[in-house]
Parts: C-alpha cells; structure tokens; sequence
C-alpha cells in the first residue's frame, strides 16, 4: 500500500473569508475525483482549524495499492486539472509519499 500526504499553506487573502471559500473549492475539487480515478483506494481532507503561523490550511491524505497506482493518479487529467487550480491559490506545499 502506498500513502500520499499533501499540506498547502494558502496565499493570504484580505479577509479570512476569501481564504476558506478557497479552503473549502480545494476540499470539494478533491473529493470529486473520488468518483473518476479509480485508483484511489482512500481519500481525505481536512481543514486545520489551528491558529499557529507554523499551522497548513489544508491536508489530503490519499491511500493507493501501488506506486503505479499512485503515479496513474498524478497524470489523471481530472487530478491535473484539480492541481493546476490549487497551484494558483497556495503559497507553500508539502508532500510525502511512503509505502507499507
């Protein structure tokens, strides 16, 4: 089994609002490829509600059978589309894969 874990750290926007609505268009995007990739065994996000500057808005945790699986995923034109949109919107990513 193979996991894949990716935190964003959101741009700042002028008001906290504009930063969930963005939290929440990323959450729903994801979400929706559970139904078109086939691959993904398991998938989740969360959204940090900690107020630390160290803290991430957002976190996907996603589960796969194999790296191939996992590498099906990243090509995915849905999965591209979902990750350019997400590219413009954050300032920081940070990503682990780890096998089982």
């Amino acid at each position: 089994m193979v996991k894949h874990i990716v935190m964003w750290k959101l741009k700042t926007h002028a008001d906290l609002t504009s930063k969930i609505a963005a939290a929440l268009e990323i959450k729903k995007s994801l979400e929706r490829l559970t139904s078109t990739i086939i691959e993904i065994r398991e998938l989740e996000v969360g959204m940090n509600f900690s107020n630390s500057e160290k803290a991430y808005d957002i976190i996907l945790y996603t589960e796969f059978d194999s790296k191939n699986d996992l590498e099906h995923y990243a090509k995915h034109p849905e999965h591209v589309k979902v990750k350019n949109f997400i590219d413009g919107i954050v300032e920081d990513r940070v990503v682990v894969d780890y096998e089982i």
